[in-house]
């Protein structure tokens, strides 16, 4: 990933700055809407960018999107206009929540379906995620229509694949592995 390790870097800072002004959990979030604000608009993520456009123009419009900043998150966009590394806001958020749910003990599980889960479903994903890594866990919900059915659920470094796609893929690796198929 470009930049990640001074991403990850001013993160640190932040969270630690947080941590000791008591508002990381304000920040977290600040931080969980510019990830996914500036994920969502590919017109904000050029904008934070661009080298025409002014830092001025720059910091007034992410004042304008994100309301109700803390001064802490303000402080950041601030550093990093005037370092000229305001494109590493996105990368810096999204590392932020990572760093974030590790030091408050919690795990980020992602869950890929075809379709959107069922508010009945996601409760019980949830707690067999917990169950089986003994610690809270956010759900990150990923709807993928190219998985055809069933899910992949992904805790950390731990994969679970139970995806329509992903059993036809091990079917095919059999019959290849015991010459069934041309290989082309």
């Amino acid at each position: 990933m470009k930049h990640s390790r001074a991403a990850l870097r001013y993160a640190k800072a932040v969270l630690s700055l947080s941590l000791d002004l008591n508002t990381a959990d304000k920040v977290n979030e600040d931080m969980k809407s510019i990830s996914t604000t500036i994920a969502g608009s590919k017109e904000l993520e050029i904008m934070l960018s661009s080298p025409v456009i002014k830092t001025k123009v720059k910091k007034s419009a992410l004042l304008a999107v994100f309301k109700n900043l803390n001064n802490t998150t303000i402080g950041l966009i601030d550093q990093l206009i005037e370092n000229k590394r305001l494109p590493l806001l996105a990368n810096i958020a999204k590392q932020y929540g990572i760093i974030y749910n590790y030091h408050i003990g919690t795990q980020v599980a992602k869950v890929t379906t075809a379709i959107p889960l069922t508010e009945a479903l996601e409760k019980k994903v949830l707690a067999k995620v917990k169950e089986m890594i003994g610690k809270t866990v956010d759900l990150e919900k990923i709807v993928d229509p190219s998985i055809i059915g069933g899910f992949i659920l992904r805790v950390g470094d731990k994969q679970f694949d139970a995806s329509i796609s992903g059993k036809i893929k091990n079917l095919r690796r059999e019959f290849e592995a015991n010459h069934y198929v041309k290989k082309i």
